[in-house]
């Protein structure tokens, strides 16, 4: 499994103790100036950096330093669960604050229709809430498993375990985040080094492999004759029929594979993984119906084409979802502006009028962001909790941490519903915004339609080659997508170090490598939050 070093057998809480309660004094004069924070910092980095930080580290930091105040009041923040509530809070209102919510309605606004703006904000807030829930859910599940590698929430577990603990763990730890830090400083993208050392080495191998061939195309390209690479829809074709091999695995997996009972096993939440699904459809194609009638498009559209953008954005909206989540729990990367192009890509092709798909790929987008943070929060807590020793701690851990998500949400919602007229007064939007406006505006195209079917054949190929574990056409598409060779070489950088390590060091020295790659990823994430701070 992925997991820091924890000493064998030792408790993750004592016997018969019970989870810190999120709806606690304590935890909301720690936790609500924490959500404020993390929404006007994911608004403002958005908007000025065109990306969202990590800012998970920042609230566990926080707790830790309240912890070490030497009054009555304060030993409260010095347990690693209420730290864990507090980073799960932080992360849940940034992200939630910028990708979910003002990315999405800045879509309309950018595309000359401010009266779309309500109409999506009402859509996208209940699509995040659901988001998150759906992974609530599922978190635990044959799909996406808390035994996953989940990088992100490796590293912020390991910072609160050597915290909290010292000695060894700590040193270890300062390594990392020394080397992750210097890495950053010299602009070497130090996360996807850490995460190499976490996940699955056939994901990473593709993942890197993508962001080298995408990052040097256009050294290469020429030599060879070949047209441009991201011109040619190649990563966008390769990401679409990835992902809908994705979906048929995930498919596949529920309705084909084991059907045993293992929620009890498993420690997950109390939905079936079927029922979780199906209820995620449904919400899916109900907030999809409130956009379309908000947004008035019963008006413009015939009775058939409403009800064909209804099913596509529903559709859409749990790929999107689906694709991001494992993405994010394999890579520890939230590929959402690049597969939300896909979805506008095919959406244009399908003959969607300009407002539907403003209203299509702001939905879209809106979905994937809180799920994959929430999974990543959640390993987080599994493993500050034992890793699911204690079943009833885990589930009621992993309430809480729930509770302290949608609390956060309410936040972020509030936070861009009061701000983002100012935003829009000055003209600001997040810089992917402007990207897809102009794919709407450019049209449909035949040669788009052909070179997203074409190059789908590989995407799906690769996936199924792969295999659900291994998603390695997801993740080759995922690093085709994104432009930075630097994040490639890093990659395999890691790779090669963690052969090393595991060679010279065995599976008993797997513990303390994934101390040192939480350390690095750790650095990586804190460098930027201060560089994106210092730069706003």
């Amino acid at each position: 499994m992925n997991r820091p070093d924890r000493r064998a057998g030792a408790p993750a809480h004592k016997a018969g103790e019970q989870h810190p309660r999120f709806f606690s004094i304590g935890n909301l004069l720690l936790i609500t100036p924490l959500c404020v924070l993390g929404s006007v910092i994911g608004m403002q980095v958005l908007i000025r950096l065109g990306v969202t930080t990590n800012t998970a580290l920042i609230g566990a930091l926080a707790g830790m330093a309240l912890g070490r105040i030497g009054l009555p009041g304060f030993r409260f923040y010095r347990s690693i669960h209420v730290q864990n509530l507090a980073q799960s809070a932080i992360s849940a209102s940034t992200f939630g604050a910028a990708n979910s919510l003002l990315l999405p309605i800045g879509v309309p606004f950018a595309l000359g229709r401010s009266d779309l703006v309500l109409p999506m904000f009402g859509g996208v807030v209940c699509a995040m809430l659901l988001d998150a829930t759906l992974l609530y859910w599922m978190f635990g599940s044959r799909v996406f498993p808390a035994e996953g590698a989940w990088p992100p929430g490796v590293a912020a577990a390991g910072a609160i375990q050597a915290g909290d603990e010292g000695g060894r763990k700590a040193r270890v730890l300062g390594i990392g985040l020394g080397l992750g830090i210097a890495g950053s400083l010299a602009g070497i993208p130090m996360s996807a080094f850490g995460v190499a050392f976490i996940a699955n080495a056939w994901a990473l191998l593709m993942f890197g492999i993508g962001l080298l061939l995408r990052g040097y195309f256009h050294l290469v390209g020429p030599l060879l004759h070949l047209p441009d690479i991201g011109k040619s829809h190649v990563p966008e074709g390769l990401m679409l029929g990835a992902g809908l091999t994705a979906l048929l695995q995930v498919l596949w997996t529920l309705f084909v594979g084991r059907h045993d009972k293992d929620a009890a096993e498993e420690g997950r939440a109390e939905a079936p993984l079927q029922r979780a699904l199906g209820i995620g459809a449904g919400a899916y194609v109900l907030i999809a119906m409130m956009i379309a009638l908000l947004g008035g498009l019963a008006g413009s559209m015939s009775v058939g084409a409403l009800i064909g953008f209804v099913v596509y954005a529903a559709f859409a909206a749990l790929l999107h979802e689906l694709i991001i989540g494992l993405a994010a729990m394999h890579s520890g990367w939230f590929p959402a502006f690049a597969v939300a192009v896909v979805t506008l890509a095919v959406g244009v092709l399908i003959g969607f009028p300009a407002p539907a798909l403003a209203l299509l790929v702001g939905f879209s987008a809106s979905t994937g962001p809180a799920f994959a943070d929430m999974g990543c929060d959640l390993k987080a807590g599994f493993l500050l909790r034992g890793e699911g020793r204690d079943p009833a701690f885990e589930l009621d851990g992993r309430r809480q941490q729930y509770f302290a998500a949608m609390y956060a949400f309410g936040i972020a919602a509030l936070v861009v519903l009061f701000s983002y007229g100012h935003y829009f007064a000055h003209n600001q939007v997040a810089p992917v915004d402007h990207v897809f406006v102009a794919a709407i505006r450019a049209g449909r195209s035949a040669d788009i339609a052909r070179a997203l079917g074409l190059w789908a054949i590989p995407g799906a190929l690769l996936q199924a080659i792969g295999g659900s574990r291994r998603q390695m056409g997801v993740m080759f598409a995922t690093g085709m997508l994104l432009v930075s060779p630097l994040a490639g070489w890093a990659v395999l950088a890691g790779l090669v170090g963690r052969a090393v390590w595991m060679r010279r060091q065995g599976e008993a020295g797997r513990g303390d490598m994934q101390i040192f790659a939480a350390g690095s990823i750790a650095g990586d994430a804190l460098f930027s939050f201060g560089r994106s701070v210092l730069k706003l």
